[in-house]
């Protein structure tokens, strides 16, 4: 990366991260709610419907979701490695989050939270990472350590996930 804590994927790299991204979590984007999820969601996984943070005035547990997930991520991924930012039909990035966010350094690309639009933080593997679902108003963090990191903040901020592994949990 030369570097540079963040970088802008070249066009070839965008269609390459992209093309693997649908063939391994064979997405489908959608609006349509009986196409949902729209990934194939891993078996470490675990997804949360986001609708609690609609009754968020002052964005506090909105701060506080996307402050976990940026902690989960950074901790997943060994200082000299990356993860990949990708926003469906947008630019994408690859960045080091040991080298963005803290005082007097650039920010991260995008939010984990999916303001409009299909948002996705990769490791370079694809085992780690999260998936934003804009329209389903959700969010799925999969890779086992991730998970071990965040969900039990997670199911305190948002409640009992929506889905495991890609399965239905039942709600009380």
């Amino acid at each position: 990366m030369k570097n540079e804590p963040v970088v802008q994927l070249p066009e070839a790299e965008y269609r390459r991260v992209w093309d693997r991204f649908y063939a391994e979590f064979a997405f489908r984007p959608s609006m349509n709610p009986t196409t949902w999820p729209a990934i194939k969601e891993p078996v470490a996984s675990a997804t949360w419907n986001l609708a609690s943070l609609e009754d968020d005035p002052d964005y506090e547990r909105l701060d506080r979701l996307v402050a976990l997930i940026k902690r989960g991520l950074t901790a997943c991924v060994p200082p000299q490695d990356t993860l990949f930012a990708l926003d469906w039909q947008h630019a994408a990035f690859r960045f080091s989050p040991h080298l963005t966010g803290g005082p007097g350094q650039e920010g991260w690309p995008l939010s984990p939270y999916p303001d409009g639009d299909y948002y996705a933080y990769l490791t370079e593997d694809f085992r780690t990472g999260s998936f934003g679902h804009p329209w389903e108003d959700s969010l799925c963090l999969f890779g086992q350590s991730l998970l071990d990191v965040v969900a039990p903040q997670l199911d305190e901020l948002l409640g009992t996930p929506i889905r495991r592994s890609g399965r239905t949990t039942q709600h009380p």
